[in-house]
C-alpha cells in the first residue's frame, strides 16, 4: 500500500483503514495532511479490494482542526494563492464525501473545527459519549467556511446558526441529538459499534451501496415531482443488474448472497 507522511493505512480483508497520524498535535491539519487525505480517498474510490473505509485518528484525539502554524503561513500568501490553498483544503473533505465506498468515522477525544468537518463528511459516524466537538473557528477570528457545506448538510441551517456563531463545545450525546454523528457510545464500546456497522455494510450489495450514495445526492436536490422520473429509471435499471438478481435469488433461496466485487 502507499506510504504516507501524515496518514496510516492498512487493509483488513475488504475493510480499508485510514488513520490520521499526527498524534503529537492531535491530528491537526497541515498541507501534507490535506494532500494525503485527497490522495488516500481518491485511491480508495478505485480500489476494487476495498468495500468499506474506516476513518479514525491515532493518539488522544480524532482531530483538533487546522494547524495554526500552517494556517498562519497560508494567511501570509498572496491573495490568489491563499484562496487556492483554501479551495484545495475543501477538496479534501469533498474527496471523503464523494468516495465511492461507504466511509465510517471512528471519532474520539476532540473533533474540533476541521475535525468536526471530517465527522460531517463521512457517511456514518460513531463517537464516544465524552468526545468534544465544536465549530470553534470564531474563537480565532475566522469562520468554518470550507467545512460549512458538509456540516450544514448534516445538522441543518438552524442548528448551524447557533454552533457557528457561538463556537460552543458539545459532547458526543449532543452530536448524536443534532445529527452530526449516527450514534454516541461509551468509550469501551466504540470499536464494537464501528465493527457492527462495517459488517452491515459488507452484507449489502457493493454496487447498491455505491448507487445509494449517488441516489441520496441526486434526489436531495429534486422536488417530489421531479424525482419521479429519476427514481423510476434508477430502480428499473438497478433491479435488472446481476447484483440485484443475485440478491433476489439469495433472499428467496434463504441463503447469503454471493456478491461479485470485481
Amino acid at each position: 500500500m502507499t506510504s504516507y507522511e501524515t496518514l496510516e493505512t492498512d487493509r483488513k480483508g475488504p475493510v480499508l483503514h485510514i488513520r490520521l497520524n499526527r498524534p503529537a498535535v492531535h491530528n491537526a491539519f497541515n498541507g501534507a495532511l490535506v494532500d494525503e487525505l485527497q490522495a488516500a480517498f481518491g485511491a480508495a474510490s478505485t480500489d476494487a479490494a476495498a468495500r468499506v473505509v474506516v476513518l479514525s485518528g491515532n493518539g488522544k484525539s480524532f482531530s483538533a482542526g487546522a494547524d495554526l502554524g500552517w494556517m498562519t503561513e497560508q494567511a501570509e500568501l498572496p491573495p490568489a494563492d491563499n484562496e487556492r490553498s483554501a479551495a484545495h483544503m475543501a477538496r479534501a473533505f469533498l474527496a471523503i464525501a464523494r468516495c465511492t465506498k461507504p466511509v465510517v468515522g471512528r471519532i474520539h477525544g476532540n473533533a474540533l473545527g476541521g475535525g468536526a468537518g471530517l465527522t460531517a463528511a463521512v457517511d456514518i459516524a460513531f463517537a464516544t459519549e465524552n468526545c468534544k466537538f465544536g465549530l470553534t473557528e470564531v474563537k480565532l477570528g475566522i469562520v468554518p467556511a470550507v467545512i460549512s457545506p458538509f456540516v450544514i448538510q448534516k445538522i441543518g441551517v438552524g442548528r448551524a446558526r447557533a454552533l457557528f456563531l457561538t463556537g460552543e463545545r458539545f459532547d458526543g450525546r449532543e452530536a448524536q441529538r443534532i445529527g452530526l454523528v449516527h450514534r454516541a457510545v461509551p468509550v469501551g464500546e466504540l470499536d464494537a459499534f464501528v465493527g457492527e456497522a462495517v459488517e452491515e455494510l459488507l452484507s449489502a450489495g457493493p454496487a447498491a451501496v455505491a448507487s445509494c450514495k449517488e441516489l441520496i445526492r441526486t434526489v436531495g436536490a429534486l422536488s417530489l415531482e421531479d424525482a419521479i422520473p429519476v427514481t423510476s429509471k434508477w430502480i428499473a435499471e438497478l433491479r435488472a443488474t446481476a447484483e440485484a438478481k443475485e440478491g433476489f435469488a439469495a433472499f428467496l433461496g434463504k441463503r447469503k448472497p454471493e456478491w461479485i466485487t470485481e
